[in-house]
């Protein structure tokens, strides 16, 4: 039985003309080897399988060629050239850098760049998937890279150029291979059916290209495993089916009933490519760009963009024509919200189900027409000036203002305060416009024009301060502690009763305390204590100064000295007085 070999390795390009879909990349070989303007390192990145390691080996036999040819190419005729075909070439020399990316790897390829080639000009080093390399084996690659013997080449390939080191980049020749096109690998594919004499369907062809996504590689293996499966008779249905594919047609129909809004209709469908063990998220996917085709198919300037086999391109077109574009944006706003949300779904087919129902009713949504009222209201370019309401107590603004700025002990009085106000309104009121008609203002009642008239009228008259004396303080003083006692600061009322007030003049009272911390503790409540005092005598200028009581201050220093468990809990209870509370309210047992 005779050994098979796989398509891909079979008819693989001997010579840069057959290589398709790289004309850019092969042109320029071609014109660099015949001009003698070869670089010392050349690096060949692009997707997989679309021939980077192909041009680099024909590259290397081509650059070793003894008689080569006008056009650029090998002979394969000469001793190097047969040596090659047959893999036995000594000058060509193939690294894969995945399972070879250590610096030891690299350190033996640099030994061996140093020997001159047996035979021929060149020794060719092709590495292959180079981004593998790690970042030792690059750094001990870089000055070899640089300056190599005259005698050595080498060719790089990667898939992922991001990976590769800046400093690898600027010493390589790069070239940028593309995705082959569906068309060339449709004709690549109809030259290879030809050879294997299989009976092939074009429609079947054009499937295999739109799957392989620009690879060559993967469209020669698909073509293989369909050859099997069908025993050459390669037709578009038995591809459909190999590949796992949707069908065209199911989408036409889904079309034609959502046309009719035949709900029903749309569900069996559903429901039967359901039984055939297609995926929720396959049906919205392959029905999305149904409706990009749909899109693209509106104008002939975007009609390339069309991505079917020929067969469908003519219905496509039919069907674009039935259908307005903002029913084809609506339709893909819908799946794309079901494709989102399909993955949070416990119960797919229901989610899949419900987006078919919105599409299935889309037509009533689009076709509604606004009420023409409604759109008189919401458009933005007819939009005119809004003429304000004049306020008419605003007009003695300024007066008030100064007035207000001269009697600062009026700051609490609320006719200053609500005239203030008005003014502030009346300067942050936009100018009206000089065309717009005054909006007429409306009858004021009776009891609301005789408050307004009082307050515009009125003389205001500043409330009179009261003395600072020293039964005055007790009674404010008196007043502050009870506010703590209602607000359960019981600590802070402590201290300040305890405290000793004492009236200096008209503005001022000192605060006398026993201790450093019963200072400390009416320092905190300073500022909330001097605001109740100053409104209560309604002056803002009485101050106080919280000082230590003289008498405590002659107290001699006591010596530090340690003290038992049981008289620190009696010192500390002899000053914190709630603290024993604290203890007889919780019942705690002290441990001595």
């Amino acid at each position: 039985m005779e050994n098979f070999v796989v398509s891909a390795r079979k008819y693989r390009p001997q010579h840069f003309s057959t290589v398709v879909g790289q004309a850019h990349i092969t042109t320029t070989l071609k014109n660099a080897i015949l001009q003698n303007h070869l670089a010392h390192a050349f690096l060949f990145c692009g997707p997989r399988g679309v021939g980077k390691t192909t041009c680099a080996r024909i590259l290397a036999k081509t650059i070793n060629c003894e008689k080569l040819g006008k056009d650029g190419e090998a002979c394969d005729k000469c001793n190097s050239c047969q040596s090659f075909n047959k893999g036995a070439s000594f000058n060509i020399h193939e690294l894969d850098a995945a399972s070879n990316n250590s610096v030891d790897d690299i350190r033996e390829l640099i030994e061996q760049v140093r020997f001159a080639p047996q035979a021929g000009k060149y020794k060719i080093y092709i590495i292959d998937e180079v981004h593998m390399l790690s970042a030792s084996a690059f750094n001990a690659f870089l000055k070899t890279l640089e300056e190599p013997p005259a005698h050595a080449i080498f060719i790089l390939a990667t898939t992922e150029k991001h990976k590769i080191l800046p400093t690898i980049l600027s010493r390589c020749q790069i070239f940028d291979f593309k995705r082959i096109t569906p068309a060339d690998i449709v004709a690549y594919l109809e030259e290879i059916v030809s050879k294997e004499k299989i009976t092939a369907e074009n429609a079947a062809m054009q499937l295999i290209a739109q799957k392989s996504d620009g690879c060559m590689r993967d469209a020669l293996s698909i073509l293989d495993k369909i050859v099997s499966f069908t025993n050459g008779q390669l037709t578009y249905a038995s591809t459909l089916e190999h590949l796992n594919v949707l069908d065209e047609e199911y989408f036409f129909q889904f079309f034609e009933l959502l046309q009719k809004e035949d709900l029903p209709g749309v569900l069996s469908l559903y429901d039967e490519i359901d039984q055939k063990g297609f995926e929720g998220d396959t049906v919205l996917n392959h029905f999305s760009s149904f409706f990009r085709n749909m899109l693209v198919s509106k104008d002939a300037r975007s009609i390339a963009l069309l991505q079917v086999v020929e067969a469908f391109t003519e219905k496509y077109n039919a069907t674009a024509n039935q259908v307005s574009i903002p029913y084809i944006i609506g339709a893909l706003n819908i799946l794309n919200e079901a494709e989102i949300g399909f993955k949070q779904a416990r119960n797919k087919k229901l989610h899949v189900e419900f987006h078919l129902i919105r599409l299935t009713y889309l037509q009533q949504a689009v076709n509604i027409q606004p009420d023409e009222t409604a759109g008189k209201k919401k458009r933005l370019d007819e939009l005119k000036p809004i003429a304000f309401k004049h306020i008419g107590f605003a007009v003695q603004k300024e007066k008030k203002v100064e007035r207000q700025q001269k009697s600062p002990s009026i700051e609490g009085s609320p006719t200053a305060k609500l005239e203030i106000d008005n003014a502030i309104i009346q300067d942050k009121l936009p100018v009206q416009l000089p065309n717009e008609p005054v909006a007429e203002k409306p009858k004021e009642a009776g009891a609301l024009k005789k408050i307004r008239e009082q307050i515009l009228h009125r003389k205001l008259e500043p409330l009179a301060s009261k003395t600072l004396t020293q039964d005055m303080l007790n009674e404010a003083w008196n007043m502050y502690l009870s506010r703590l006692l209602d607000q359960n600061q019981v600590t802070s009322h402590h201290n300040l009763k305890t405290a000793i007030t004492t009236v200096i003049n008209e503005v001022q009272f000192d605060v006398f305390v026993g201790s450093r911390i019963q200072q400390q503790f009416i320092e905190s409540e300073k500022t909330h204590l001097l605001i109740h005092i100053q409104e209560y005598f309604n002056n803002p200028k009485i101050q106080l100064k919280i000082s230590l009581d003289p008498a405590a201050e002659k107290e001699p220093v006591q010596t530090e000295q340690t003290l038992s468990q049981r008289d620190q809990y009696l010192r500390m209870i002899e000053r914190y007085p709630l603290v024993k509370e604290m203890r007889d309210q919780l019942n705690l047992d002290l441990d001595y």
